[in-house]
């Protein structure tokens, strides 16, 4: 069973060891027998015998990654995601009857094939018994384990996801089968490496060395399912098939029963010899899985598992209906290929066949070839893989299409949170600081669970360089900046601490956050104004913006929706500082939002317009400068009154944000009083609904857009809680709570939100130009209401209004 530790495991030992030993663990990293260059596969195993039952605790990592078993059941996967300072390890307790048993460890390193997202110093094993007396008969470098490569795997190229690491074709013929129990010949003594170091107190360390930190997260959600309606089945004259399209007229009705008991878990099915058959499965909802299937016989036949978000109209990329496939074609985006997916050939005998990753998506492309011997598939099952996340918030109105989006948002979000949040798990599967952002938001509204965000904050954290900023997704093994990503950075820590409160541990990031707002602060000119700096100036998907740059975000011109980031981003930092009693800090921060402010007014407010420009001509004006300029909450009541007027005018000719800056409009559209807007907005996520979504997507046209699951496109389910029902914290910890209700012209919205004491309620009607309706506080919290032009003391338990 796994385990959640938080500290050294052998903290213990510290008083034992001089300086330069301090931190040491008392196991060593092992290897293939043989240094090889990556990709590899490899099997550790080591037989032991117990005289009586009893308990074991070890303690286990490796690099990359690893499944760890025991007499030939699996315990468990990792380790968890990390960029080796710390590199994190995971604990299980094992109850072991008395008898022989054998420990299994299968460990890849894929190296420059490996997902962007992993890192790897020195790929090996370690395993560590907790207690001293086992360390002979368990700990690697110590006891009699032994390694053999696992032969038959090729890795293939991924196509348009080229950020998720290689697919794997296996040769089964060539892989030797029983590993998982420790059987077979060619097992050898492993090379011993270095010892493992703790990353809590091992002072000095060569570059390939880990330093070991207790994994931060639960084990992810690995749940088998039965799943699948087989919507097509044909006899494809040709193996390759991307560019065949799906015709009802091919389906071979009288088959498809058979396949489909199979799905569901039913019966086993023969494919007779010499036949090829396609299937194409639709899962029925978006998922991330690994497929896990029982076959036999077949000796020379092969088997490939493709896996698509959406199905194509044609090569333009026009995906249309979600729910439709008559005519479509399962090809890979861009590509143009047979897909994304895993091959496996037939040796005969029965096999287990599996993959080293999961795969991701809703519609499944089944080839499956007999040769001239029956093929005989008994099982298919999916394993769904994610962080164990679930929804524990409720949401309702009064015009139902708001709740349609609800499982769009939180279904986007659950497939987009693993060992790290992600951008999308079909293409890239990296933590971008502009996703995760909106992530951890959509988190805390659902979730009492702050695990995930605690991590991701202390990933980009990890990840700053010498001039203060972070990197813009990590881990990544590929550096790439987004300046005004590490501004949002900064935000995501107020963000944590009014929503959680844990003032420890946002202490320890405030050191990376002043460092960010000290590189913008650098690049201020005479003027006041940020010079945009070197990097990726990312702002938004508008199609006119090159690479979603903003006017003036080449580096050294100035960039209006950065310069107003940066106040933003000040601002909140100043709160920050003054919550965790750093009130010098604080002044300094919003003395540096106040004149840069003031900067922004000279060069930028148009007061022909009443509206701030982006470009020094004034010729250019668009929302976001809009929104950041209400948001960052210093410019003059008149100027943000002349907004209010003319941000929403339907002739205003502003350059409208896309999906992932629409969270800012809709904190715009609740700031000023506008949730009307919001409504009208919300016209992409009711057309997604339409579309057959089962998640939200990333940008622009959703009939052509390329991820069909971005979570940054979930933030309305935020909006719903925090801006309609207008809950939101008050105070660090949500110790008091603000609740400003604004229905936008319907007549009722309720909703429940996790709250760290345990649940807010909110239930609200429209009646006569009033509103009436009550909020439940728990026990111990207070708040305000701010409802039919006045206010109300709320306090902990039931209050009507």
């Amino acid at each position: 069973m796994r385990t959640i530790i938080a500290d050294d495991p052998f903290a213990h030992r510290l008083h034992a060891e001089d300086w330069t030993r301090r931190g040491t663990w008392p196991a060593h990293w092992v290897a293939p027998h043989e240094a090889m260059p990556t990709p590899w596969v490899a099997a550790f195993k080591l037989p032991f015998t117990l005289a009586v039952a009893r308990t074991l605790r070890l303690h286990v990592s490796a690099d990359e990654r690893y499944e760890l078993w025991l007499d030939g059941a699996r315990l468990g996967r990792g380790p968890e995601r990390g960029d080796g300072r710390p590199w994190f390890f995971e604990t299980h307790d094992l109850q072991l009857d008395p008898g022989e048993h054998t420990l299994v460890a299968v460990v890849w390193a894929l190296g420059e094939l490996a997902p962007h997202a992993q890192h790897s110093l020195h790929p090996g094993l370690l395993l560590c018994p907790q207690d001293d007396a086992d360390l002979a008969m368990f700990a690697t470098g110590s006891a009699p384990w032994q390694v053999k490569l696992l032969g038959g795997y090729r890795f293939t190229h991924p196509l348009a996801g080229f950020g998720v690491g290689h697919n794997i074709e296996l040769d089964l013929a060539k892989l030797d089968h029983g590993f998982a129990h420790g059987a077979g010949v060619g097992w050898l003594p492993p090379r011993v490496l270095h010892p493992g170091f703790s990353a809590a107190s091992y002072n000095q360390v060569l570059p390939h060395q880990q330093l070991l930190a207790p994994a931060l997260l639960p084990a992810m959600l690995e749940e088998p399912r039965q799943i699948g309606v087989v919507r097509h089945l044909s006899a494809p004259a040709l193996g390759e098939t991307h560019s065949l399209p799906l015709f009802a007229a091919d389906h071979l009705g009288a088959e498809a029963g058979a396949w489909q008991a199979l799905l569901d878990g039913g019966a086993a099915l023969e494919l007779p010899a010499n036949t090829r058959r396609r299937v194409i499965i639709d899962l029925g909802d978006y998922y991330c899985a690994y497929p896990e299937l029982i076959v036999s016989g077949g000796e020379a036949g092969s088997l490939r598992l493709n896996w698509q978000e959406s199905l194509f109209a044609d090569t333009s990329w026009n995906k249309g209906n979600r729910n439709e496939i008559e005519g479509k074609l399962f090809t890979t985006m861009w590509w143009n290929r047979d897909g994304i997916g895993d091959r496996w050939l037939l040796g005969g005998g029965q096999r287990r066949l599996s993959t080293l990753w999961w795969q991701a998506g809703r519609y499944l492309e089944l080839l499956v070839e007999s040769s001239n011997k029956p093929l005989t598939i008994e099982r298919i099952t999916f394993r769904e893989t994610r962080y164990p996340l679930e929804n524990e918030a409720q949401f309702a109105a009064s015009d139902p299409r708001l709740a349609q989006v609800v499982p769009l948002a939180v279904r986007a979000l659950q497939m987009c949170a693993h060992e790290t949040y992600m951008d999308c798990p079909y293409f890239e599967q990296l933590m971008y600081i502009g996703d995760t952002r909106i992530e951890c938001l959509l988190t805390y509204t659902i979730s009492a669970d702050d695990r995930l965000p605690r991590k991701a904050m202390r990933c980009f954290d990890a990840s700053r360089m010498a001039n203060g900023l972070t990197q813009s997704r990590y881990p990544s093994r590929e550096r790439q900046i987004i300046p005004p990503f590490s501004l949002w950075y900064v935000a995501m820590l107020h963000d944590y601490l009014m929503y959680r409160g844990d003032e420890a541990f946002v202490r320890t990031l405030l050191p990376g956050a002043r460092g960010v707002l000290d590189h913008f602060t650098m690049l201020r000119g005479e003027d006041g104004l940020v010079r945009s700096p070197v990097g990726w100036n990312y702002v938004d998907w508008v199609e006119t913006w090159p690479g979603g740059e903003a006017p003036g975000a080449m580096p050294g011109q100035v960039c209006a929706p950065i310069n107003w980031q940066y106040i933003y981003s000040s601002r909140r930092q100043a709160e920050v500082e003054a919550l965790c009693g750093e009130h010098e800090l604080a002044a300094r921060f919003r003395r540096l939002a106040d004149s840069a402010t003031a900067a922004m007014v000279t060069k930028f407010w148009d007061e022909a317009r009443g509206l701030y420009a982006d470009d020094a001509a004034h010729t250019i004006f668009t929302e976001h400068s809009q929104c950041l300029a209400v948001l960052s909450g210093g410019i003059a009541p008149e100027q943000r009154t002349l907004i209010a007027a003319n941000l929403f005018r339907p002739d205003s000719g502003l350059t409208q944000p896309t999906v992932y800056f629409m969270h800012y409009f809709f904190e715009t559209c609740r700031e000023l009083g506008r949730m009307d807007m919001f409504l009208e907005r919300m016209q992409i996520w009711f057309r997604q609904v339409e579309l057959g979504f089962k998640t939200t997507y990333e940008n622009g046209d959703p009939t052509t857009n390329r991820s069909d699951c971005h979570a940054w496109g979930g933030h309305p389910l935020f909006h719903f809680h925090s801006s309609l029902l207008g809950v939101r914290p008050a105070a660090p910890g949500f110790a008091e709570v603000e609740v400003r209700p604004q229905l936008a012209g319907m007549t009722h919205a309720a909703g429940r939100m996790p709250h760290p004491q345990g649940e807010i309620a909110c239930d609200v009607w429209a009646e006569h130009g009033r509103l009436r309706g009550c909020v439940t506080l728990p026990e111990g919290v207070s708040g305000t209401l701010y409802a039919n032009g006045g206010t109300l003391a709320l306090v902990g338990g039931q209050n009507t209004f």
